[in-house]
């Protein structure tokens, strides 16, 4: 068992240190809630895997005017947080591979759990545009639909589709979109969607 050193209260603490948007705040929310799914689905530490969801982003709200600087200010974040080096480099491995992020960009992901975040953190964005395109509705959302808009490029054409399939090193893709939906589903309310 991975101990956690805070609780989900301090790491939303953490975040609102400093101003969020409600899009930025809702992914969070939404990576929590898949990432405590998938660990969920694997038999892993859901409290751990949730709050590296929660947590994956925690610099963006200082870096976002300057994507290039994006997880170079994690580190020292969540080090004074009191996380240990394996958080820390597990949130940092969700920017491998981005030409965006030159400090990380011929990095690659390697472990479960790295797979996990950069999937579902990206899975997000597929889900949440659906729901937008369906007036909000995620209660109703369907694995096959949500299949079509993957699979048409055009749609949410930020999701890197091939992010998203690193999940396949975990579990068939139609059961990560399904825990996937059903995660977003169980916090609907608090993410704006019905």
């Amino acid at each position: 068992m991975v101990s956690l050193l805070i609780t989900r209260e301090k790491a939303l603490e953490l975040l609102k240190k400093w101003p969020q948007t409600e899009p930025d705040f809702n992914h969070y929310l939404e990576s929590e809630a898949i990432m405590r799914g998938v660990a969920e689905r694997l038999g892993e530490e859901i409290d751990y895997w949730g709050i590296l969801g929660l947590l994956h982003d925690v610099d963006w709200a200082l870096t976002k005017n300057n994507v290039v600087e994006h997880l170079t200010k994690a580190p020292k974040i969540l080090k004074e947080a009191g996380f240990d080096k394996n958080f820390i480099e597990i949130v940092v491995s969700h920017g491998y591979g981005y030409d965006e992020l030159p400090h990380l960009k011929d990095k690659k992901r390697t472990k479960k759990i790295e797979f996990a975040l950069a999937a579902s953190e990206t899975l997000t964005g597929l889900i949440h545009a659906y729901a937008l395109m369906r007036g909000k509705k995620i209660s109703d959302m369907e694995v096959k639909g949500l299949k079509k808009k993957f699979k048409d490029k055009a749609f949410a054409a930020g999701c890197d589709r091939e992010i998203i399939k690193e999940a396949e090193n975990l579990m068939p893709l139609d059961e990560f979109f399904d825990i996937g939906i059903r995660a977003l589903k169980s916090i609907k309310e608090e993410i704006g969607l019905n």
